[in-house]
């Protein structure tokens, strides 16, 4: 015969389990993002809190057959353009490259970027046809402690975030965010402007909503998101602004508001400014670690003598060819692990 603890008198196995319970108690510290607890729980520090400290792991893709889906007879003169409404794929320009020149100016970035101390991973396979994929940048966000997968705009685009999720699942990267809902984001329209203050470029590309969830995310850190809008066709802010040293920022004045030119001053970071007789895209460059710059082909002597003086260095390399898909060496790459500052 079995007997019941009188109401309010615990048991002798439920004390047991309380006190078991108490002994291997839950622990809401150290946060998520602390060094020892990624290195404990994931294995590593994974994330970046910057711009600007040593790249140390990089996400890149080789262009592949997803070019394929590019048609030169699809000609739409009108817009300047190769493209096919119906199925979603475009070409901007009048130049359609050889597809062997664009992977041997990726394979040398790639080299440029392993000289450089940066581990460089591949996406494990581009998505049928999506043949932005080479462009990393917009498909990820890495923040402390882990990554968001972006939602992409436009129908060509979207479908990138698959590879992109299951190669960063086999690299054992914390997914912090999936960007849902009718939320929209693209990695190139975001950037560290210190630890704690980023930017997101809102545009036909990055909406309220995904910028919502991207400050939902970064507020937990502590991370305040300035919105800036972008004016008419502009897709991404990395065509107006890269972090080049902790505190220096390479700009186009004219592509800014004013507030944000004075926030820089607020924050301390000096502004180089693009000369006129710089390529379009030459603001498109990676910083692989404190005052060192990669560069495409369109940066002239005085701005890089310019940033010589301030201590910048930089190195060239060749990227006519990928870029004419519409992004040059800033879109090619998907921090996924920087050193923090």
């Amino acid at each position: 015969m079995t007997t019941t603890p009188s109401a309010g008198i615990i048991s002798e196995p439920e004390y047991r389990y309380n006190m078991l319970i108490k002994t291997f108690a839950s622990r809401a510290e150290p946060a998520f993002e602390t060094e020892s607890e990624q290195v404990e729980v994931w294995g590593r520090r994974w994330g970046c809190n910057n711009d600007v400290g040593h790249l140390r792991m990089v996400l890149m893709h080789r262009p592949g057959d997803e070019l394929n889906v590019v048609d030169p007879n699809m000609r739409m003169p009108e817009i300047n353009a190769f493209g096919d409404p119906k199925t979603g794929w475009y070409w901007r320009g009048n130049v359609i490259p050889d597809f062997e020149e664009m992977r041997a100016q990726h394979d040398a970035y790639v080299q440029a970027l392993r000289e450089e101390d940066v581990e460089v991973v591949y996406i494990d396979k581009a998505a049928p046809g999506r043949l932005k994929t080479v462009y990393t940048r917009d498909s990820v966000i890495a923040i402390d402690g882990g990554a968001i997968v972006t939602r992409m705009g436009p129908p060509i685009r979207r479908g990138e975030e698959l590879p992109v999720t299951r190669t960063l699942a086999k690299l054992g990267m914390p997914i912090l965010r999936t960007i849902h809902g009718t939320g929209m984001v693209e990695g190139g329209s975001f950037a560290f402007l210190t630890p704690k203050v980023a930017v997101l470029g809102l545009s036909s590309r990055v909406n309220e909503e995904g910028a919502r969830q991207l400050e939902e995310v970064l507020k937990t850190q502590g991370v305040e998101l300035l919105r800036v809008h972008l004016t008419g066709y502009r897709l991404h802010i990395d065509g107006m602004l890269v972090m080049v040293d902790h505190d220096k920022v390479f700009v186009n004045p004219t592509l800014l508001p004013f507030w944000l030119l004075e926030k820089f001053d607020e924050l301390g970071i000096h502004q180089i400014e693009a000369c006129p007789d710089d390529d379009p895209g030459v603001i498109n460059c990676l910083a692989v670690r404190p005052g060192r710059l990669i560069i495409g082909n369109g940066m002239s002597d005085r701005t890089r003598e310019k940033m010589e003086k301030l201590g910048i260095s930089t190195r060239r390399v060749d990227y006519d060819k990928v870029a004419l898909g519409g992004g040059g060496l800033h879109c090619s790459t998907g921090p996924l692990i920087r050193d923090p500052i």
